[in-house]
């Protein structure tokens, strides 16, 4: 009498729970930021690759050395550092907002939400600072003038030798690619900044009504504090291509 012993096939992933425990929504955030970090990492590329070969390029340390109500003194980076301060501080609340909502805290939601809210208005306040006092300083129109008009204008963006030695035509250039680079890319930062403002006020709102304390968690606060610790991520390599390098 023969034996038949039959191989059960290994049973594929048929839906329901993940396999890997991270909810749908979660795993869909992720995939969201991996293409928008493709997206940014394009622009820094190009930027990198404009600057290698110019031969001269704007000096962050005259670019960026005003400070608000503080006209006529010198102090490179010290704007954008306090920018970057309330990025990475407004990062912190949001950690806190998150570690509230796995405690079912709806207070604490609440509060560290509205502190992260806070932050992010303050840097995007700050960033349209920093874009209109350029813009008075000739940032969007040097490069078409003619480099004996706008002489007072350059001497903003470049070293006293860089602005000597430079031909009118390379500073021009490197002036307007610098600056097309640059608004382009904090602009395109500043949209994510304004648009997590939004979905954190949103948020805010349905904890406020109590929208996840009916449903037993508050996965959407983890999963838009993904979104924000992102946009501060990238913030970073801004920070370092255009203000630092």
């Amino acid at each position: 009498m023969s034996h038949t012993t039959t191989a059960t096939a290994p049973k594929a992933f048929g839906g329901g729970r993940s396999p890997f425990n991270v909810s749908y929504g979660k795993i869909m955030m992720w995939f969201f930021l991996l293409s928008d970090a493709f997206t940014f990492s394009a622009f820094l590329i190009s930027y990198g690759t404009t600057r290698f070969f110019s031969a001269v390029w704007p000096d962050a340390n005259h670019v960026f050395s005003s400070f608000p109500f503080m006209e006529g003194g010198d102090k490179p980076l010290m704007f954008v550092s306090l920018m970057t301060f309330i990025l990475i501080l407004s990062s912190v609340t949001m950690v806190l907002a998150v570690h509230a909502g796995h405690g079912n805290d709806k207070q604490g939601v609440v509060k560290w939400l509205l502190w992260t809210i806070i932050g992010g208005i303050a840097f995007l306040s700050c960033q349209a600072w920093e874009w209109t006092h350029l813009n008075h300083q000739g940032a969007w129109w040097a490069s078409f003038q003619d480099i004996h008009s706008a002489k007072d204008v350059y001497s903003h963006f470049f070293k006293p030798d860089v602005l000597a030695a430079a031909t009118p035509e390379q500073l021009s250039q490197s002036t307007n690619n610098f600056f097309n680079f640059f608004f382009t890319i904090t602009g395109f930062h500043g949209a994510h900044v304004t648009s997590g403002v939004i979905f954190n006020i949103l948020i805010l709102v349905n904890t406020v009504n109590g929208t996840y304390e009916k449903r037993g968690h508050y996965e959407m606060v983890e999963k838009v504090g993904l979104y924000w610790h992102f946009v501060d991520l990238v913030w970073v390599f801004v920070f370092t291509c255009f203000y630092l390098l």
